[in-house]
């Protein structure tokens, strides 16, 4: 008779010693419990970044407090403070996407590098370039006569505020970037009519608003998808591509210099001077002349030992990616800011001297409210949009990024030129279409060629399979683009009635 194995008094059925069954428990044990931090931080992360811009908020607000204290009625402008810092802060998570989603769908630009960047940078542009006057009746729209009471502007003002804030956070919950220009328009036409009536409106303006929602981002694509053709034929398609490389990409850097230059003279400098389109292109010109010089031995030097293809040629366009991402965030700063806090600027005039105007100064403790709030918002919510921006329309690399950053500067400097009203998301988010939807009438000449050398074409399915271009955004952002208007004159004209209704 055969008497079974006998197993050791330390060991377990299937042979392992005791201790360690133990540890193998208690590694499972280990990793379910960093698996619920990980969950528990994933779900409170939104909340966190919820707290600290409520604590941003009330900092502001009680700041408001402290500076104006002694003035009457300065509860409202406590209250206008802290929805001025609301405003700021979904400037930040919305609109700044737009300078930084390119060079980091492109992976020019880590997330946390964008981040910093841009908050230095538009704060930077705020502060130092930002307009020391501002329109109270954005871009003309309402006749100041026709809300003249101190006590009704007050309220329109605020109701503009309050719409304008609430749509570009609904905005950016929906993942759609939006014009915070176009957001506080919207917010003074509806407060405009509910308080003196549709003829205090200057319509006229009001169409050519309208008429730069095609405007703005057709020439945006357009002008992206001719650079991109041009770097395609020359550089691409070239047979050398490195010597092809150090002919053109100092020139394409000298016409990057060239237009980023003009912009910010026409855009970023008016706190320092006024300059006009003409001196403004003479600018341009002589700094992108001087550019292509000293980056000529640079970009030589750069490319030295790359291996003649497409791939290597993505490092020389890298670091201007960078440099006009930070460029167009300081012009950014430097514009929208005084746009985003006019309203603001505008209550604490008129309930401090009881009078109101076309345009009033900006106190320095209302401008650091909007940049700070940029900043904030920026980093709390605005990684969501840069992804969707960088990532999600179209694919990028440094090129085709490139592409829509030269394209956002210099479709300003020509609508500047023909006074066309274009909006800078509308134009850099048109870029990013333009680059996607170039790629695919690329992708398609090549198909029908293959399948004429093949006999056969694609199927349809097939076709579709390939687009290069989601659909869902270019209808989402569109959509939203059309609504922006309307949306906050609504919601702007019900909060005017509510406030004049409570508040007397």
């Amino acid at each position: 008779m055969t008497l079974p194995p006998t197993r050791p008094a330390d060991t377990t059925p299937d042979g392992a010693s005791p201790s360690i069954n133990q540890w193998k428990t208690l590694d499972k044990d280990l990793k379910r419990i960093v698996q619920l931090e990980e969950a528990g931080q994933f779900v409170g992360r939104p909340l966190i970044s919820i707290g600290v811009a409520l604590v941003f908020i009330v900092v502001a607000g009680v700041a408001a407090s402290l500076i104006t204290g002694g003035t009457p009625n300065s509860l409202v402008i406590v209250a206008a403070a802290a929805f001025g810092a609301y405003m700021a802060i979904n400037i930040g998570a919305n609109d700044v996407a737009n300078n930084m989603g390119p060079a980091v769908g492109a992976n020019a630009l880590t997330l946390t590098g964008a981040l910093a960047i841009a908050a230095i940078f538009e704060t930077a542009g705020a502060l130092i370039a930002g307009g020391d006057v501002v329109s109270t009746i954005s871009g003309g729209i309402v006749d100041p006569a026709s809300v003249a009471e101190a006590g009704i502007f007050v309220w329109a003002m605020m109701a503009a505020l309050i719409a304008a804030a609430v749509w570009l956070n609904i905005a950016t919950a929906i993942g759609a970037p939006v014009s915070t220009t176009h957001s506080i328009v919207g917010g003074v036409m509806g407060a405009g009519i509910m308080a003196a009536g549709m003829s205090a409106v200057n319509w006229p303006v009001m169409g050519q608003i309208a008429a730069s929602w095609v405007i703005s981002p057709v020439l945006g694509g357009v002008f992206a998808a001719l650079f991109l053709a041009f770097i395609k034929n020359r550089l691409l398609d070239a047979e050398d591509k490195i010597a092809a490389a150090r002919l053109w990409v100092p020139l394409l850097i000298g016409v990057m210099a060239a237009a980023f230059a003009t912009y910010l003279a026409l855009k970023g400098l008016r706190k320092v001077m006024e300059v006009q389109l003409p001196a403004a292109v003479m600018i341009g010109l002589a700094i992108g002349v001087a550019t292509v010089f000293l980056t000529r031995p640079l970009v030589r030097r750069q490319s030295e030992g790359m291996e003649n293809r497409k791939k290597s040629l993505k490092k020389l366009f890298g670091l201007p990616l960078v440099v006009s991402a930070a460029l167009l965030s300081f012009a950014h700063g430097a514009n929208d800011v005084a746009n985003a806090v006019g309203p603001l600027a505008a209550i604490v005039h008129a309930v401090s001297n009881g009078d109101t105007a076309a345009r009033v100064a900006i106190p320095l403790w209302v401008m650091i409210i909007g940049a700070g709030g940029i900043s904030f918002g920026l980093v709390l919510f605005g990684p969501k949009l840069i992804r969707m921006v960088g990532s999600e329309i179209t694919k990028l690399n440094p090129m085709r990024a490139y592409c829509v950053a030269l394209s956002a500067a210099i479709t300003v400097i020509v609508a500047s030129g023909l006074g066309l009203p274009v909006s800078s998301t509308h134009i850099a988010v048109g870029g990013i279409f333009g680059v996607g939807f170039y790629r695919e009438w690329q992708a398609e000449r090549r198909s029908r060629a293959l399948g004429l050398i093949k006999g056969k074409p694609l199927p349809p399915d097939e076709r579709k399979r390939r687009k290069l271009v989601r659909r869902a955004h270019f209808l989402t952002i569109g959509a939203a683009w059309v609504v922006t208007v309307p949306a906050t004159a609504l919601l702007s004209g019900a909060v005017f009635v509510a406030l004049r209704t409570f508040a007397g």
